[in-house]
């Protein structure tokens, strides 16, 4: 009797202990997609995308620049454009990056052809003073050519704080160049 005591007793410690892991592992999922994915940051991103088509930064009227060879992740050729635009009664920096790729991708084959070589519009938005202060304010977003959201491998729509606190992601990726605002150079 008392073994199976110790059994049944170690196997609730065991169950315990698994509803705890889980429970970190649902609040760690749940604490990024408030930082990254919730309906407001998704509704927002649509805002976004608006407001960068009305300036001709983004969508099938957007204003071409000048191509050069990209790198993962975000494509073999890019085009990066600095601007403003105002979403929500507040006024910006953006940068909007046209990810290119596919095959037989150049410089050349995108100068002829930009719509056949879209992969994805990368854009970092800076928001408001206090929406992210830990990562200077910039707001992220991953778009299809059509301005609806990618996501990530485990559905997340990239759209917010991407990945904030994880290893991986754009906040991440540019937290390298903090001291530059966040900002990478165009890389010929």
């Amino acid at each position: 009797m008392s073994i199976n005591r110790k059994l049944f007793g170690a196997g609730i410690t065991a169950a315990a202990a698994g509803v705890v892991a889980l429970g970190l592992t649902m609040g760690t999922a749940h604490s990024q997609m408030k930082n990254c994915c919730d309906d407001t940051n998704v509704n927002y991103s649509k805002d976004l995308w608006s407001a960068l088509a009305k300036a001709s930064l983004a969508g099938p009227s957007g204003k071409a620049d000048a191509p050069y060879k990209g790198q993962a992740p975000h494509g073999a050729v890019l085009e990066t454009i600095h601007s403003e635009v105002t979403v929500g009664g507040h006024k910006g920096k953006v940068v909007v990056k046209r990810n290119y790729g596919g095959k037989g991708v150049s410089i050349d084959a995108v100068k002829g052809d930009r719509a056949k070589f879209i992969k994805a519009v990368t854009v970092m938005f800076k928001r408001e003073v206090g929406y992210d202060k830990d990562n200077n304010d910039w707001f992220w977003a991953k778009y299809k050519p059509d301005g609806s959201l990618h996501t990530n491998p485990k559905g997340m729509m990239l759209a917010g704080r991407v990945m904030k606190g994880a290893d991986k992601g754009c906040i991440a990726c540019h937290s390298a160049v903090k001291e530059q605002d966040y900002v990478f150079g165009k890389q010929n």
